[in-house]
């Protein structure tokens, strides 16, 4: 198997005219691992990602050949969010964007939907343990929360 981690970089973001690219990763990713989600709560996350997530993180970009291909945000220590888009998952950017993530912004603690098994799993191989469940979502909906930090 090739190397494809090594033609990716990692930058900041751009500011506003990315979050386009940046929402078409999440809406990528999201269908692909996120199954339990409604689809009005899809829609409704969707629609706040330009307008109210993504200002209130710092924004870590995946390129690769040029492309955004994943992302993370990360505020107060907390790795807020982290996408990698379907057709680049499995490539090691995830990773990539992790180690970033906790080296340069002193990231040491993540939230992760009980239900989604593979972003939970991805999170415990990397050295992040339980410390809490929440039986709701931030947004007060029926999505358990598990609470992980780094051990």
């Amino acid at each position: 198997m090739p190397d494809t981690n090594s033609h990716v970089t990692l930058r900041p973001a751009h500011g506003a005219r990315e979050y386009p690219r940046l929402v078409e990763i999440w809406r990528s990713a999201v269908r692909a691992t996120h199954d339990f989600l409604d689809e009005a709560d899809f829609a409704r996350i969707e629609g706040n990602l330009a307008s109210l997530y993504f200002p209130a993180v710092e924004l870590i970009v995946a390129q690769r050949e040029g492309a955004a291909v994943g992302f993370a945000g990360v505020a107060d220590g907390n790795l807020e969010m982290l996408f990698v888009s379907d057709e680049a998952r499995g490539m090691g950017i995830g990773s990539r964007l992790l180690a970033e993530a906790v080296k340069s912004h002193g990231v040491t603690k993540v939230d992760v939907n009980e239900q989604n098994l593979n972003g939970l799993g991805f999170y415990l191989s990397r050295g992040f343990v339980q410390i809490g469940r929440s039986e709701l979502d931030g947004d007060g909906r029926p999505y358990p929360i598990l609470h992980l930090a780094l051990a």
